[in-house]
């Protein structure tokens, strides 16, 4: 038996949360459908990070985010967001699915892996942390590959190679480093990325530039072994021991859903969707973006602080669609 709901949230972090607290405030009937845990994205960050913002750039709905650091910790944002959600009995459906949307006279019709919904109006909130971009290269499948660093511990006194070098490949490097790895870098570029945290780039370079940790600029990982890796390098192919692999090579939307929603993507390679950045409206009537889904593979573009005001803007123009 098909549910019904005036709107939808497809994803449940915290802008999904944000869209849930603004629809709660105007008297919009909703539903959130997550398909991991509260705020999964976060969840699956490394143990350790420390986010850039603070903590009252990362609020939603108006509520106080109090932290205890500078910077907030990965433990206390979810701590804060699951606060949230039990404070303010959002509605949210865990573990979940959405397998497909569909117009249907006037309204959706949401495919899930537990049930089918009819909504007015959809949010599409779903980040881009669940897709990895691969290195597509002999060897990714092996176990010993990860694209998801969570703890140094498990790679102590081990041969790791990390790579990129944004903030997530230097967080793995040092953290991994000071566990007792063996850690190498393999960096296309000629320097450490300029959006590293200014607290923490100063630390990688000096280690690099020391040679505590070995890193390979202007080169790429060609291939990988069970206990060695190929890194091409302007010298030539050069061939390490290794034992683990740390791809830190980011993350992208679900562009296949998107595009099996019926949402337009822009035909570069950054594959924006459409939509007004006044409304949030995409192409499909009735069908919002919010978060940094909105970028396409501008992932950069959004994020916590910048994107929260989407909420409200969702809120304006569903209730002109009301009027």
């Amino acid at each position: 038996m098909e549910k019904h709901v005036a709107l939808l949230i497809i994803g449940g972090g915290p802008i999904g949360l944000a869209c849930a607290l603004a629809a709660q405030k105007e008297g919009i009937e909703y539903l959130i459908i997550e398909r991991g845990c509260l705020v999964n994205s976060l969840y699956r960050y490394p143990l350790n990070m420390t986010f850039f913002s603070t903590s009252e750039r990362l609020e939603i709905g108006g509520i106080p985010f109090v932290s205890n650091n500078a910077k907030p910790t990965r433990p206390e944002a979810l701590e804060y967001y699951r606060r949230v959600a039990t404070s303010k009995n959002v509605n949210i459906h865990l573990f979940e699915t959405v397998e497909a949307v569909k117009p249907e006279n006037g309204h959706y019709k949401v495919i899930t892996s537990k049930q089918i919904y009819t909504a007015r109006f959809i949010v599409i909130a779903t980040g881009f942390y669940d897709i990895p971009n691969l290195l597509n290269i002999p060897g990714e499948h092996l176990p010993k590959v990860t694209h998801y660093y969570k703890d140094p511990h498990f790679y102590a006194t081990q041969r790791v190679v990390v790579v990129g070098a944004n903030n997530s490949s230097v967080d793995a490097a040092l953290e991994t480093y000071r566990k007792g790895a063996d850690v190498t870098m393999v960096i296309r570029e000629g320097e450490i990325g300029k959006r590293v945290k200014y607290w923490v780039k100063p630390d990688i370079e000096n280690r690099i530039s020391e040679g505590s940790i070995k890193a390979y600029f202007y080169s790429t990982l060609t291939a990988i072994r069970e206990n060695e890796v190929d890194i091409k390098t302007p010298e030539g192919m050069v061939t390490i021991p290794n034992d683990f692999v740390i791809a830190a090579t980011g993350y992208q939307p679900d562009f296949n859903f998107l595009e099996k929603t019926g949402i337009a993507l822009s035909p570069d390679e950054i594959r924006c969707p459409t939509y007004n950045p006044e409304t949030m409206e995409t192409n499909m009537p009735g069908i919002f973006l919010a978060g940094v889904v909105c970028g396409g593979m501008n992932t950069h573009k959004w994020f916590i602080e910048n994107s929260r005001e989407h909420a409200e803007q969702i809120m304006r123009a569903i209730g002109n669609y009301k009027a």
